[in-house]
C-alpha cells in the first residue's frame, strides 16, 4: 500500500505537502469518500482529485547523457537543439529533474515521477551533485581555499564548493556541490577571474554515468 499524498504527488506533479493540502481542503475522494491525512491506497482504489479520476501511468526514470552543445528545454534556441532530440517518441513527455546549460555536458534525469522530481530538486532534500570541471588556466591556491573554505560571495549568496585536484598542472578540478543554483559553479570561478572551459556532469544523488557513453540513455530505478 501506498501513503495517498505520495501516489496524489506521483500522479499530479505535486510536493507530499501539496497533495496534504488537497486533501484537508475536501478535494480527494478514494472510493467515492471523503479522504483523510495519512490514509493508504492501492491500484485497486480509485481516487478522484478535483472531480477527476487519477488513471496512474507507468513511472519511468532516465539518465541521459547529454553531450555540450544541447540546451534541456523542449524548444530549440535558434539553431541549437535540445537533449529531447536524443530520445525516441515515447520518452518525450518526461521532463527533466534540474537543468544543464548549453555548453554542459553529463548526467540528466527524466521522469514523469512528479513527486521524484520534487524530492531530487528541493533544497530541503540535499542531493550531493559531481563535475569535472577544466580552467582556463591554473587555479591558484588562495582561491582553491577560498572557494572551498570560505566560499566565494555570489549576488545570490555564498558559494561554497569542495574542490579535489585533478591533474598536476592545476586546470582540472572535481567539484562537489549540494546546491543547485543557476550557472553556480561558472559565476563562481568567474568570480576569481577564471573561465570555465568544460563543465561535466558525472553524478547526482545516488545516480551515476558510469559507462554510458555521449548522447545515450537508459532506464534506471528510482532511488532518491
Amino acid at each position: 500500500m501506498l501513503r495517498l499524498n505520495k501516489y496524489i504527488a506521483t500522479n499530479l506533479g505535486v510536493s507530499r505537502r501539496g497533495a496534504d493540502n488537497l486533501i484537508s481542503a475536501g478535494k480527494v475522494l478514494v472510493n467515492n469518500k471523503p479522504a483523510e491525512i495519512g490514509a493508504r491506497v492501492t491500484e485497486k482504489d480509485t481516487v478522484v482529485v478535483d472531480g477527476k479520476k487519477i488513471v496512474p501511468e507507468k513511472l519511468i526514470y532516465l539518465a541521459l547523457n547529454k553531450p555540450a552543445g544541447y540546451v534541456c528545454s523542449r524548444k530549440r534556441q535558434g539553431d541549437t537543439p535540445t537533449m529531447y532530440e536524443l530520445l525516441p517518441e515515447k520518452y518525450q513527455a518526461l521532463k527533466s529533474v534540474g537543468r544543464l546549460d548549453k555548453d554542459s555536458s553529463g548526467l540528466i534525469l527524466l521522469t514523469n515521477d512528479g513527486d521524484f522530481a520534487f524530492r531530487m530538486t528541493h533544497p530541503s532534500f540535499v542531493k550531493i551533485k559531481i563535475y569535472e570541471v577544466a580552467l582556463d588556466r591554473a587555479l591558484e591556491p588562495l582561491h582553491q581555499q577560498m572557494i572551498a573554505d570560505f566560499g566565494v560571495q555570489l549576488p545570490d549568496g555564498r558559494s561554497q564548493l569542495g574542490l579535489e585536484k585533478l591533474n598536476e598542472e592545476r586546470t582540472e578540478w572535481r567539484v562537489t556541490m549540494s546546491e543547485g543554483r543557476n550557472r553556480q559553479i561558472r559565476r563562481t570561478f568567474d568570480a576569481l577571474g577564471y573561465k570555465v572551459v568544460a563543465l561535466h556532469r558525472t553524478n547526482f544523488g545516488n545516480y551515476k554515468l558510469a559507462g554510458l557513453e555521449s548522447g545515450k540513455f537508459e532506464e534506471v530505478s528510482r532511488a532518491d
